[in-house]
């Protein structure tokens, strides 16, 4: 894995290519690679190690020849180390054929040793390069279906140098359709301003690309309008998407209530539920189910649930559902949550839901993705494109949704219920009010910049809010970063607390404020040095903590949208000033599109 691009058409393909991989390197990368034909009908296959500027060197004086395809590819190593025989795309014996390839095959040990015994030489430690040998040895249609695993792939050949074939297998690939030319993506955000309609391949679709024809099937192809604005994926006057994506929070979280949000009238309208209404009241328990940031946003969903829709709730990590032997419950609900929608772990948790016949729902970011159309219902964010891989204003988005959905499923209005969602609408306002303050932020960093451990504390709706805070400072600045319920502190982690061990504690008056009090109490009395989030106006806590930070009061289940935003300010400063590259940290990659 990780970001495809492809074309063929009129137009001079390798630029076209290699302007989509830019789009694309948000995903992260380690590697990358273009293959194309020359004007010479030669096929030149050219790959680096790191990034892409590395590549441009390489290709700046080259040129492919008109009308004939040409793939791309920015590698995320999963098999073999990031090096130049590893890198995408990879060819066959003889150079003819050359694919880019996301996504895991899981008997390519066992399909390697029988193509090395056919007389077949490889040259990397990767999975990917099997399916090359395999085309070459058997064709394209019989090579898939000798593959187990997922995959979406992109090949050319030099002796049909007009065509790409593309195929789609548990691993995310999009059709750009234009006029007489052709685009193909892993992310439909690289075809934005280029075509306005796509293709979202379906599992075990597959088909071929020329000039002036497409043929896909086995079943027919559904051509979809492409809405992305191009401009949303521009970082505009920020030096990094990351926080110009923080700056987008409040936009973002207003879209997500949009439409759905009515105080006024004190209802919640969710169009992408109505179709399961009747399903949803006969739910006595709910399982929310994601991986990573969307797991912490879950667990926030778990107490607005309980609270205001009255149904136990679950949160599980997708990744370990799939291999639980959990007992089946008619009544389940299963709500899936992924920014990409074509998260592996997650999909691979749908797809064992919908085997046991629950009612799935999603809560993805992506129009189209799999998470998307595998799910019986859901809600679509409509944060729009997240750049950076670290993700911001989608796990705000996805709380905002969250809160609207656990009253969607509440038929009982609560005693201040149109207060509630009145305090609901003035969010972004609170925190634009915040982002204001962005440079006390800044200073808060530069002060904590020589700690190289924290811990981050919460309670209630604010330890999913802490665990998220670690998160984040640990994507994007290398350091150890812990999060952990207030309560637990005093049963393991204090031992770490001294003078270099700072805490940073989220600590808002709620119910538990007086608890969070005593925990702050316990580091103070172990020299350790607290920085408090807390609410406007509370002087309490600036006896007792060493730094804080306000920010505004609101009702406590609407805590963590306010909370967070510092937390990710803190984490972007920290990162930008040890100088790290946060929006495409080591290691990572936007989409998991691997198990």
């Amino acid at each position: 894995m990780c970001g495809i691009a492809g074309y063929i058409g009129k137009k001079e393909g390798l630029p076209i290519v290699f302007t989509n991989l830019r789009k694309l390197e948000y995903r992260g990368y380690d590697s990358a690679g273009v293959a194309f034909f020359d004007f010479r009908g030669n096929g030149k296959l050219i790959k680096t190690v790191g990034k892409l500027d590395n590549l441009e060197k390489l290709i700046k004086n080259k040129k492919s020849l008109p009308l004939t395809a040409v793939v791309g590819h920015t590698r995320w190593a999963t098999h073999g180390v990031p090096n130049k025989a590893n890198a995408h795309p990879h060819a066959d014996c003889d150079g003819k054929i050359f694919l880019v390839h996301n996504g895991i095959i899981e008997n390519y040990q066992e399909l390697k040793e029988s193509l090395i015994k056919k007389g077949h030489n490889f040259r990397s430690q990767t999975d990917t390069e099997v399916a090359a040998h395999l085309v070459e040895e058997y064709g394209f249609e019989p090579a898939l279906k000798k593959i187990v695993g997922a995959y979406a792939l992109a090949v050319i050949y030099k002796n049909d140098p007009g065509k790409i074939y593309v195929a789609r297998l548990g691993s995310p690939l999009v059709v750009g359709v234009g006029q007489d030319e052709y685009y193909v993506a892993s992310d439909p955000t690289a075809l934005a301003g280029l075509v306005k309609k796509v293709i979202y391949l379906k599992d075990g679709q597959r088909g071929v690309l020329s000039l002036n024809s497409m043929l896909i099937g086995p079943a027919r192809p559904k051509i979809e309008p492409l809405d992305i604005d191009p401009e949303q994926a521009q970082k505009g006057d920020f030096p990094h998407f990351m926080l110009k994506e923080i700056f987008e929070g409040p936009e973002v979280l207003l879209s997500a209530l949009r439409g759905r949000l009515m105080p006024d009238k004190g209802i919640v309208k969710l169009g992408g539920l109505e179709g399961v209404a009747d399903q949803l009241r006969k739910v006595d328990k709910m399982e929310i189910l994601a991986c990573g940031t969307s797991y912490y946003s879950g667990l926030v969903g778990e107490l607005l649930f309980e609270e205001f829709a009255r149904i136990p709730t679950e949160v599980l990590l997708a990744s370990e559902y799939r291999y639980r032997k959990l007992p089946v419950k008619k009544g389940t609900g299963a709500l899936f949550i992924s920014q990409s929608g074509e998260t592996a772990d997650t999909l691979a948790a749908l797809r064992k839901a919908n085997n046991h016949k629950l009612l799935t729902l999603g809560i993805v970011n992506a129009v189209g993705s799999s998470i998307a159309r595998e799910t019986k219902a859901g809600v679509y964010n409509h944060a729009g494109p997240e750049i950076g891989v670290a993700s911001t204003k989608a796990f705000l988005s996805q709380l905002g949704v969250l809160t609207l959905m656990s009253l969607y499923f509440n038929p009982r209005k609560t005693k201040n219920h149109k207060e509630f969602l009145e305090e609901l609408a003035a969010i972004p306002l609170k925190i634009r009010s915040i982002l204001k303050e962005s440079n006390q932020i800044k200073t808060l960093a530069k002060k904590y910049l020589k700690y190289n451990n924290f811990l981050y504390l919460g309670r209630g709706y604010n330890y999913p809010t802490a665990l998220e805070g670690a998160l984040k400072l640990k994507e994007i600045s290398y350091v150890h970063a812990e999060g952990y319920a207030g309560g637990e502190m005093k049963h393991g982690p204090i031992a770490l607390i001294d003078k270099n061990f700072p805490t940073i504690a989220v600590v808002t008056k709620n119910l538990v404020y007086e608890k969070m009090i005593s925990n702050l109490e316990e580091i103070k009395a172990r020299s350790g040095p607290i920085l408090a989030i807390a609410t406007a106006g509370d002087k309490k806590i600036a006896k007792l903590a060493d730094d804080v930070f306000y920010v505004p009061k609101t009702a406590e289940p609407l805590e963590a949208m306010l909370n967070i935003i510092p937390l990710q300010l803190f984490a972007y400063y920290f990162g930008t000033l040890r100088g790290h590259d946060v929006d495409k940290p080591r290691n990572l990659a936007k989409s998991v599109t691997v198990e």
